[in-house]
């Protein structure tokens, strides 16, 4: 499966739910959001059937995202039905870690492959003045289950908000020192005005740089392809690396092969473009499969070429929760 200028469509990110135990400031109101009723969302056999056609049309990847996808009831027996589906390769989870120390084991035993997980400071209490309330001492015991039990190679995620978490990337970036983690530091997008800080500004991957620089010494770079997300680099003699993803400084949608699928089941072409196929409206009115399948591979054939936002550019409208990650 391809889009029409060619590029090569593997990953699917399924947002399993609009709901998170966590409220972080760049992501959610302070008024807090409107939630779905449940019965409008995907359930398990409408995800299933959607992710078989995908895999059918050439998808390998899967990464489960939300809002947060470990609240999902009976995530685990989802997670195996997930794995066994014919030309799935591999399945990872985006997470705040909140829960995960309880579910990594039984996450790994389902057959998950990896975990990113959501730390955006190790300060305990700016971590609760980010997430409204988290407790990084939960999300770091997280992290060390999910490595024993071989949910690896970790990535840690981080969102950069300029006022809030900018001059943590140093002390982030040392946890490369000590463990064989990936840190990722991630421009914020605009959605920031539905979380109430448009004034906070961008941090580009440059400025981050630049402070991770002056506080622990010169970055080597291993990738700068761009063939990934990010453009990773190691301290010297560090056991981790650090990415950086500029997803808006320098975007990389030429070599994007991401497709999103939506809580409440709509293809999502971009995350920073509004344009979506709703799959659940015809799975549920009683389309075939073919039928689907169709609808599935046409939807992605008009991906555009790229975002189109600079760092001026008006927010998305819809909440990143719907979406994922």
């Amino acid at each position: 499966m391809r889009d029409q200028y060619g590029r090569p469509l593997r990953d699917l990110r399924i947002s399993l739910t609009d709901r998170c135990n966590l409220r972080c400031v760049y992501c959610v109101p302070e008024q807090g959001i409107s939630h779905r009723p449940p019965a409008e969302l995907l359930q398990d056999d409408e995800l299933i059937l959607l992710v078989e056609i995908a895999a059918e049309l050439g998808v390998e990847k899967i990464r489960l995202t939300g809002g947060e996808p470990i609240i999902r009831a009976g995530l685990v027996d989802l997670v195996r039905r997930i794995v066994s589906v014919a030309g799935i390769q591999d399945v990872a989870m985006t997470t705040n870690g909140i829960l995960l120390e309880p579910m990594a084991g039984p996450l790994a035993a389902a057959g998950l492959n990896r975990v990113n997980v959501s730390i955006d400071t190790l300060d305990p209490e700016k971590f609760r003045r980010i997430t409204r309330g988290g407790q990084v001492e939960r999300v770091l015991a997280g992290v060390q289950r999910a490595e024993e039990v071989g949910l690896g190679p970790i990535k840690i995620n981080s969102v950069v908000v300029r006022g809030h978490n900018e001059d943590d990337v140093a002390s982030l970036a040392a946890l490369t020192l000590d463990h064989p983690w990936e840190v990722r530091f991630i421009e914020m997008m605009p959605f920031a005005s539905l979380a109430g800080i448009e004034g906070a500004g961008m941090v580009t991957s440059e400025e981050t740089r630049a402070r991770i620089e002056a506080a622990l010494g010169r970055l080597e770079p291993l990738d700068l392809s761009g063939s990934a997300p990010s453009r990773t680099y190691c301290l010297p003699g560090a056991p981790g690396r650090i990415g950086l993803i500029s997803s808006m400084s320098e975007p990389f949608c030429a070599r994007c092969g991401r497709l999103r699928l939506t809580s409440d089941g709509r293809l999502r072409l971009c995350l920073l473009r509004e344009d979506e196929e709703d799959l659940l409206a015809p799975l549920r009115a009683g389309a075939s499969r073919d039928q689907m399948k169709a609808l599935f591979e046409a939807a992605a054939y008009r991906r555009p070429v790229g975002q189109a936002l600079d760092q001026n550019a008006s927010p998305v409208s819809c909440l990143m929760g719907r979406i994922g990650g």
